[in-house]
């Protein structure tokens, strides 16, 4: 399965004329190009599918997305329990996300 799964942007930075950005998805890190929203920055959420950041995500539904799949057994299946920590430390709806891991 390939799923396009909301992750949070560490930093950003350039590589052979190419906005890239470190992505943390749960705990784990990954290389992502942001050639489709080379203005997002450090902070945001952004929706990944193979390595493209293909669009922006605010963050209650980034961790709605997370706690969604996390449900669904799919981020264990796909990535391993860096995702199932961070759908498990996302709040729950019509709570703050104040202090909650990233």
């Amino acid at each position: 399965m390939c799923l396009a799964v909301p992750g949070r942007i560490v930093r950003t930075y350039e590589q052979d004329l190419t906005p890239m950005a470190e992505v943390d998805f749960g705990g784990v890190g990954k290389e992502v190009c942001l050639q489709y929203v080379p203005d997002a920055v450090a902070g945001e959420y952004v929706i990944v599918h193979v390595g493209f950041a293909i669009q922006r995500l605010d963050e209650a539904s980034a961790l709605d997305t997370l706690r969604t799949f996390a449900g669904m057994g799919v981020l264990e299946e796909e990535f391993g329990d860096g995702f199932e920590r961070a759908a498990r430390a996302a709040p729950q709806p019509g709570t703050t996300t104040e202090g909650a891991a990233r």
